[in-house]
């Protein structure tokens, strides 16, 4: 560890009107697990921080110039991204460790407890079977309404703890008033409430793709409003139960051929496993290679 923390003057940033020293604390929190000293740059004077700043700019343009000898600036995965910045950053230190090993020499070594990455926050599952962290909604089992449970914040999930066990890994929402909502959560509580479908707030994350947003409409089209909707939140639940993909292929098959849809048709057809082909499936037959034999010795005419 160095002795010294520098920062930029953050006031601007970190004062918020609903919490002006949530930053202060936890920013003293971690000089004090690392024994720093910190300190900040003067007013109206950004070039103070111009190492970092410039280092920051310098492993920008290496990022965007090995994009382009990549050729493709789209990733399978956040984890792949991960792995190639990884890669370049380990690339362009190759030329840095004998004096990264001498500035080794003169720093203090890390303390023995490792500080904790997360913050912490106590919350209640409302009767929606959702909570509410840091402004925004995330769903969890229904079996959880009414108990308060432990969320643990970090900076891309956050873990909900209830009886000293983590019974839920959610990807963290950032900005305000947006929601994350998983139909497995909630899917029991809404089959025996099914007329809570209709006007639920977060209706639209209950479409796991188009096929089940087109099956809702064909039964839409051939059933009461209410009719539609016990159908459907039952499709939902084998999904949940038998498996999202195999509900996906029924689905596509189902509305290609032109069949009637319904949660007991739905049923069978997973169940019965194999056999169900989708538009996707492409069959190509062999091909006669002696055919090209005739082709040898054959004049061209023009």
């Amino acid at each position: 560890m160095p002795q010294e923390h520098q920062t930029d003057r953050l006031t601007a940033a970190v004062a918020r009107p609903d919490s002006p020293d949530r930053f202060t604390r936890r920013y003293q929190g971690l000089l004090d697990h690392y024994q720093l000293h910190g300190r900040r740059t003067n007013s109206a004077s950004p070039h103070e921080n111009g190492d970092v700043e410039q280092r920051h700019h310098r492993f920008k343009t290496a990022v965007d110039q090995a994009l382009m000898l990549r050729g493709s600036r789209d990733f399978t995965s956040l984890k792949q991204y991960e792995i190639f910045l990884r890669d370049l950053t380990r690339q362009l230190n190759q030329g840095r460790k004998e004096r990264f090993g001498k500035e080794q020499e003169r720093l203090k070594p890390l303390p023995s407890t490792r500080l904790e990455t997360c913050s912490r926050v106590d919350v209640k599952v409302n009767r929606g079977s959702t909570i509410r962290v840091h402004r925004n909604t995330y769903s969890v089992h229904s079996r959880l309404i009414g108990e308060r449970v432990t969320v643990r914040l970090y900076h891309d999930h956050l873990d909900v703890w209830y009886g000293q066990k983590c019974v839920e890994q959610i990807p963290r929402l950032h900005g305000r008033n947006k929601h994350h909502i998983q139909y497995r959560h909630i899917i029991d509580w809404l089959v025996r409430k099914p007329g809570a479908f209709g006007n639920y707030r977060y209706r639209s994350d209950l479409f796991p793709d188009s096929r089940f947003r087109m099956a809702y409409d064909h039964l839409k089209d051939h059933h009461a409003a209410g009719k539609a909707d016990v159908e459907y939140l039952r499709i939902l639940q084998i999904a949940a139960k038998e498996g999202e993909a195999y509900v996906d292929d029924v689905l596509s098959h189902l509305l290609h051929a032109g069949e009637p849809i319904s949660s007991d048709r739905v049923k069978e057809l997973v169940k019965a496993g194999a056999g169900i082909k989708t538009i996707t499936d492409v069959e190509i037959s062999p091909v006669f290679l002696p055919a090209y034999d005739l082709l040898i010795g054959m004049e061209v005419k023009r």
